[in-house]
């Protein structure tokens, strides 16, 4: 009986115990590998790298030169009638309308495709009650009188839901930016310009769209209704017009642009881009950036194989090389020292001598 009672108590006491079971695993005594860093494992990686790296980012910049770009900042535009700046004037009154006209010149020919963009900097697209400020239901098409929660403040008007909902949508960039050559104006596209998975998937009218809208509130920033942003186009009205769907893909830094137009190669004037000349660009200038001290920005480019103008990615390429074929350097002179100077110790070194 005493000896049953010891092995319950043995039993007990292993149950409760935290030691962990005696397994490989558990107790740390998997095989293991660790790398032995020597100067003919080490070198020979540093010199791959910089020897691989160098070519690779002077052919990245060299395909990044190959894409023209022309960048016109016109935050203080002046108004063509007043002679002020539009900013001041929205400033004083964000109801207010202005028009400015800016001329500059293309030293080069812009050949090939040719997009517009604009531009916006110390825009913090990237906060993260702003990123969340959207209900997916709506832009999806199906329309609530409670709109997400996440939409607040701007998810009610007098008691009527707002349809799009949330900050990003409320925050819709308004100018309206055209080019024109000798008094008349490039045509440009407006579709085609957003992701086609967005507009595939993550966005979708409502059938009936100005019917679907009633009872709805615009956008208290907006000064146009959602079927009316596009009245040239009704495909690209309502949750799937195309600038507003650009918009909505929030950008990751608090300097970015996003695509605006495309050029119309398709009139015989602009076949093969835009030739070098001097150009006008026509602003419609509705969006406030003063209060955030933001600035606005134009940007017409062309493409290359890998996209638009960007150095960085070419650069960065070049710097790393350089610096790993540098320091493969500089440890190829420290080894070939040392390592002189510790052959000589040993050589040196018999059974007779002293060891302090």
């Amino acid at each position: 009986m005493a000896t049953q009672n010891t092995e319950n108590e043995e039993t007990t006491a292993r149950h409760k115990s935290k030691r962990p079971s005696d397994s490989a695993f558990k107790q740390q005594r998997l095989p293991a590998w660790q790398p032995v860093l020597t100067a003919r494992t080490v070198l020979p990686t540093f010199f791959i790298i910089g020897i691989l790296f160098i070519p690779i980012g002077v052919v990245l910049l060299h395909f990044s030169n190959s894409a023209n770009e022309l960048i016109i900042d016109y935050t203080k535009c002046q108004d063509n009638s007043t002679g002020k700046t539009c900013a001041s004037i929205l400033e004083a009154d964000i109801d207010s309308t202005c028009k400015c006209k800016i001329n500059f010149t293309l030293e080069h020919d812009f050949n090939g495709d040719v997009y517009m963009y604009y531009g916006l900097t110390n825009y913090y697209q990237n906060h993260r009650r702003y990123v969340k400020s959207r209900d997916d239901d709506q832009l999806l098409g199906r329309l609530s009188l409670t709109p997400s929660t996440d939409c607040a403040p701007f998810a009610m008007d007098n008691d009527k839901p707002i349809a799009p909902c949330g900050a990003i949508a409320n925050s819709l960039f308004n100018d309206t930016l055209k080019l024109t050559q000798n008094g008349a104006e490039i045509s440009m596209f407006n579709t085609g310009i957003a992701w086609p998975s967005d507009k595939r998937v993550k966005f979708r009218n409502p059938e009936k769209l100005q019917e679907a809208l009633t009872g709805f509130a615009k956008p208290k920033f907006w000064k146009k209704e959602l079927y009316q942003l596009d009245l040239t186009n009704e495909n690209n009205n309502g949750f799937q017009n195309e600038d507003f769907i650009v918009w909505m893909r929030t950008a990751a830094l608090p300097s970015f642009r996003k695509l605006y137009r495309r050029l119309n190669r398709t009139d015989t004037k602009y076949t093969s881009g835009l030739k070098a000349g001097n150009y006008e660009l026509i602003v419609d200038y509705n969006y406030p950036v003063m209060s955030f001290d933001g600035t606005k920005r134009m940007i017409i480019s062309t493409t290359s194989v890998l996209g638009g103008k960007n150095p960085f990615l070419g650069i960065a390429y070049i710097v790393v090389g350089a610096i790993c074929v540098t320091l493969g350097l500089v440890l190829l002179f420290i080894h070939m020292r040392c390592s002189r100077s510790s052959n000589m110790e040993m050589i040196n070194v018999n059974p007779h001598t002293q060891y302090s």
